[in-house]
């Protein structure tokens, strides 16, 4: 098939840390030559697509900011657009309250009185913090925002939590699950992919090594999805998820076939 362009995730699947992958730098070297046009996707809240470019850099590649989204651009088009005028109380770091409060947004402390909790992925993350939200989320007028399902997230020798882990500890103090989760593979996620690159979604390939976010956001979207090996995702999950991709690959390195066939 061919494809008019390609959605790439980024920890997993480009890179572990600020080391490349295996496999990566051939991938990304088929996609140029095919003439498709990329996107890079992360579920990460926590930096700016310009934080990309130096990062991409260290590993050896050369990606521009606009071809960067992450979760924390896709939580905040999601709050400019729906809740403009919200008073934010935001679980998570420092990184994503810099990327709201940017944005026009207002961020707001515990006692101010928030129309919202935004919980995301927080190293700072303690009892007292659990406590907090729990006590703004007992006024149910107070919406419950997560920046990103994902519970774990590869780094540099061993998976770490991630923002799905502080969501699901909120919501079970607080017994009420989040009225919108972003990031991957959130409906507005897929709007800002569809819309960077201006092609119909079954001209789409999506790449990635998780199937709950990456495979489950083509696979919505009607885009084709290959999982890639060289994440979280391993042969037994594979096997027993209900979430199927179209093609399997050991790296990025293979994409190449699929851009030929």
């Amino acid at each position: 098939m061919n494809y008019r362009g390609v959605v790439l995730d980024v920890d997993g699947t480009v890179v572990r840390g600020d080391e490349p992958i295996p496999g990566a730098a051939a991938g990304l070297d088929a996609i140029d030559a095919a003439g498709v046009d990329r996107v890079f996707v992360s579920n990460n809240p926590t930096k700016r697509p310009a934080a990309y470019v130096d990062r991409f850099a260290r590993a050896g590649f050369e990606v521009a900011a606009s071809e960067v989204i992450t979760a924390g651009t896709v939580t905040t088009r999601y709050l400019r657009e729906e809740r403009p005028d919200d008073d934010l109380f935001v679980v998570g770091e420092s990184g994503l309250v810099e990327i709201l409060t940017e944005a026009g947004l207002s961020v707001v402390g515990v006692d101010d009185d928030p129309d919202a909790l935004v919980a995301s992925v927080d190293e700072a993350f303690d009892y007292r913090t659990l406590c907090e939200a729990l006590w703004t989320l007992s006024d149910d007028d107070v919406a419950f925002v997560g920046t990103d399902p994902d519970v774990v997230i590869p780094a540099v020798g061993r998976d770490v939590p991630g923002s799905g882990a502080i969501i699901n500890a909120i919501a079970g103090v607080a017994e009420r699950d989040p009225e919108v989760v972003l990031g991957k593979p959130s409906d507005t996620a897929r709007e800002m992919v569809l819309e960077h690159l201006g092609v119909p979604p079954e001209s789409i390939l999506v790449v990635g090594d998780r199937l709950d976010t990456d495979i489950a956001l083509g696979e919505r979207a009607g885009m084709t999805t290959a999982l890639v090996k060289t994440g979280v995702t391993d042969d037994e999950t594979l096997a027993a998820s209900s979430i199927t991709p179209d093609h399997v690959l050991d790296s990025l390195g293979d994409v190449g076939r699929l851009l030929s066939d």
